[in-house]
């Protein structure tokens, strides 16, 4: 996704509201990935129902830890790399959604009208 140069004006808040929406669509396909990944995962070594495997991949991606402990030597492995990848994609949303306002803030602090005139020769 590209971004405004810091020598042009800041986008309207409807624009804004349009690139936050993207992110945040994009956000929303890394979870529903993961989860539909976690939930293969807890179906396959644990054998659990989709509603047990459901909980338990969102109760790991939501950093509070698995329900059900897993008991196959399989699960126990899955759960680790799981547990470690969900930390990494809490971490890769929460980078997804902030940047565009991390962007704005910064954009809004470091633009100036008045000296982007000047320069353009519109002001003396």
């Amino acid at each position: 996704m590209r971004y405004e140069h810091v020598s042009r004006k800041p986008l309207s808040s409807r624009a804004f509201l349009i690139r936050m929406l993207r992110h945040g669509v994009l956000a929303s396909g890394i979870i529903a990935l993961s989860i539909i990944v976690g939930m293969f995962g807890y179906e396959h070594y644990e054998h659990l129902a989709w509603r047990d495997a459901l909980l338990n991949t969102t109760m790991l991606l939501g950093g509070m830890g698995p329900v059900d402990a897993p008991q196959s030597p399989g699960g126990k492995l899955f759960a680790s790399f799981f547990a470690l990848y969900s930390g990494l994609v809490f971490i890769a949303t929460a980078g997804v959604v902030l940047t565009p306002v991390g962007h704005r803030v910064l954009h809004h602090l470091n633009f100036d009208d008045e000296e982007r005139e000047v320069r353009r020769g519109k002001k003396a």
